[in-house]
């Protein structure tokens, strides 16, 4: 071969190599508009609020004599957050603490009200001073619906039926007079009722085949012969991929009985050595981005289980606790007080597109928890407060509350780390009454940015906009020194043309679009 055809055909082999190249580093995505397509919950945006560390006490509630602005001892800094973030429903008082609570001791004058020992974190004594009143007209000032988690654990169906007709009933009753003895004329219509949490564990160690005849049981006392008052039961769900507990609670439980199964899952590494919440390794971030991705999974298997009995989706998936779980380095600062980095976000961003994606099933979620707590949106110290990272994805992704679900279909490039992979990129998308279509996008990849092409012919988008949440480094935080560091910026790095929306989504970074 002479000279001259070879050089021709090297030139030829590179061109070919590059575009080749190019293909593989744009990810083309699909987006089907359904007729049939489920409306995404905004219930799926809920958080949770327990007694637990400096959640409740040195968190929302101050005190109505404290320095720090408030209403009724909850700090208007932390009403006016929740307010912005457009929290769907709020879960208390546990957790574990739930099965430990008496409600009456929450009630009535609060020098009066006996004090209670948290045995589940920490030991701490406290003197029920924020309790029903407290939190349910919390509810109302964040426009948010309250979610009861009631005591199955210590308590009794008595016990249980009275906190339903102390904040429920508009009519005669002992617990209607007591209430409005107690300040409040009408009642809060509470909805959400969880019956129980963690029975498997903290509430009680039970096997799931007694704990569904429990369930009952309670459920029985609830409501009327057709739910007329149309409550929303929760049974407490599995722990993680304990699918035969959801298997005996779809298959024990008469479906007039319930409304929703409830499941917990946790990012941790290692429930004996959790890592810490800022000085994590490579490895340690990958294995929680691991788990993050798992919630698919475990909706997908739990989904199949509950598809048997219950075809018609007429009974929730309700993953009321998750998040992020390490060891705090911040030990002074209360039970399980952690930083929140850019890896929550990533945690936030990804669990947030499952759910969307999910939302056929997924009616309600819980992140865990709002203030000073695990994966908290807010943190505290004395008069000062701060958004968090995940704050701020919650807020970029409140676009998709009650919006319609448009399906997504890609193949997502992968993120790599010694040998094992993860899907890089997630997505999920809606549009809303207005017609305006929002697509959420996450590269949990620390490292390398990712080309999304889209097409969007069919949705006869003219106009798009963004957001983005990025940092430099996955452990970027905000401090108390620097609570801006971190926070959204308009995003700019995408282009329309032709029907195809071409993007460029930064290393360890949230974006989300709106196209109109």
């Amino acid at each position: 071969m002479k000279k001259n055809s070879i050089t021709t055909l090297l030139i030829a082999v590179f061109l070919c190599l590059g575009q080749s190249l190019s293909a593989q580093n744009t990810v083309e995505v699909k987006l089907t508009k359904q007729e049939d397509a489920p409306q995404i919950s905004k219930h799926i945006y809920g958080h949770f609020a327990e007694h637990l560390g400096r959640c409740i006490y040195d968190g929302f509630y101050v005190g109505e004599d404290s320095s720090i602005p408030n209403t009724n001892g909850v700090r208007n800094d932390i009403i006016e957050a929740l307010k912005e973030l457009q929290v769907p429903n709020l879960r208390w008082p546990g957790g574990c603490f739930a099965d430990t609570y008496h409600w009456k001791d929450g009630i009535g004058p609060k020098e009066d009200r006996p004090t209670i020992v948290n045995q589940w974190w920490g030991g701490s004594t406290e003197d029920n001073s924020f309790g029903t009143h407290d939190f349910l007209n919390l509810c109302e000032a964040l426009n948010a619906e309250p979610y009861l988690a009631a005591n199955v654990g210590s308590g009794t169906v008595q016990e249980f039926a009275e906190w339903l007709q102390y904040v429920n009933h508009d009519g005669i009753s002992p617990m209607a007079k007591l209430r409005r003895e107690n300040g409040r004329e009408k009642p809060w219509n509470v909805r959400i009722w969880g019956v129980g949490n963690e029975m498997w564990g903290c509430g009680g160690n039970m096997r799931p085949e007694y704990y569904a005849d429990v369930y009952r049981k309670y459920a029985t006392f609830m409501t009327d012969w057709t739910n007329s008052n149309a409550l929303f039961r929760v049974a407490s769900g599995a722990n993680s991929e304990d699918y035969h507990w959801t298997e005996v609670l779809m298959r024990d439980i008469p479906k007039n009985l319930i409304d929703g199964v409830a499941l917990h899952h946790y990012c941790v590494l290692d429930w004996g050595d959790k890592g810490p919440d800022k000085s994590f390794t490579d490895a340690q971030y990958f294995k929680i981005m691991q788990e993050a991705i798992k919630m698919d999974e475990l909706i997908t298997k739990h989904t199949a289980i509950m598809d048997k009995y219950d075809a018609e989706h007429e009974i929730a998936l309700v993953v009321d606790e998750w998040g992020g779980w390490y060891d705090g380095e911040a030990k002074d600062k209360g039970v399980l007080y952690q930083q929140n980095t850019m890896r929550d976000a990533m945690i936030a961003g990804v669990t947030l597109n499952i759910f969307n994606n999910w939302a056929d099933r997924v009616k309600v979620a819980n992140l865990a928890q709002t203030v000073n707590v695990l994966q908290a949106v807010i943190l505290t110290e004395g008069n000062k407060m701060l958004l968090t990272p995940t704050y701020h994805v919650m807020k970029m992704y409140n676009v998709h509350q009650d919006a319609t679900l448009i399906p997504v279909s890609f193949t997502s490039p992968q993120y790599t780390l010694d040998g094992q992979s993860l899907p890089a990129v997630s997505i999920s998308a809606s549009y809303n009454e207005a017609n305006e279509k929002h697509i959420s996008l996450v590269n949990i990849d620390p490292t390398k940015e990712h080309t999304i092409s889209i097409d969007v012919d069919a949705l006869k988008i003219k106009n798009v906009s963004g957001m983005v949440l990025t940092s430099s480094d996955v452990h970027d935080y905000n401090s108390f020194d620097n609570p801006n560091k971190i926070a959204p910026v308009a995003f700019k790095d995408f282009k329309l043309k032709k029907g195809k929306l071409q993007i460029t989504v930064p290393a360890l970074s949230v974006v989300v679009l709106e196209a109109k």
